[in-house]
């Protein structure tokens, strides 16, 4: 084979990685390759690979791309939820605030792990940081 033969080769594209797919299982915290394994072990850390197909997880660098998402969508739903309240049963503000900030405590606390798993399938649908193979 000649040289330019096999930079053709080398320079295929790698076959798609179904997207929607990927981001099901990371919502579910399931690894994004088969579905099947743990994605997490504990409440945030991710495993260094699968234990059912055996998929290097190790690759991913979600860092603070989950806190910033949760706080995006709690931030979006809570905020006219309270001036909505606050409107409509004028609550004593003590009440209005305890039940809130329980409402926004256990929404990030659900939230938090699946916007960890959604950010490490986009990485490993889109190949990124070394999800692609040999890159």
């Amino acid at each position: 084979m000649t040289d330019t033969h096999i930079a053709a080769i080398d320079a295929a594209p790698a076959e798609e990685r179904d997207l929607s797919t990927a981001l099901m299982h990371g919502w579910r915290r399931r690894c994004p390759c088969c579905g099947k394994g743990p994605l997490l072990r504990g409440y945030l850390k991710v495993r260094d690979t699968c234990t059912v197909c055996g998929e290097d997880l190790h690759h991913q660098r979600a860092d603070d791309g989950p806190a910033y998402l949760t706080i995006l969508i709690v931030g979006h739903l809570m905020a006219p939820l309270i001036l909505w309240a606050f409107v409509k049963f004028r609550p004593d503000p003590l009440v209005l605030t305890t039940i809130f900030s329980i409402g926004t405590v256990a929404l990030s606390l659900y939230l938090l792990p699946r916007m960890k798993g959604i950010m490490v399938a986009i990485q490993w649908a889109k190949r990124m940081h070394g999800f692609g193979g040999g890159d």
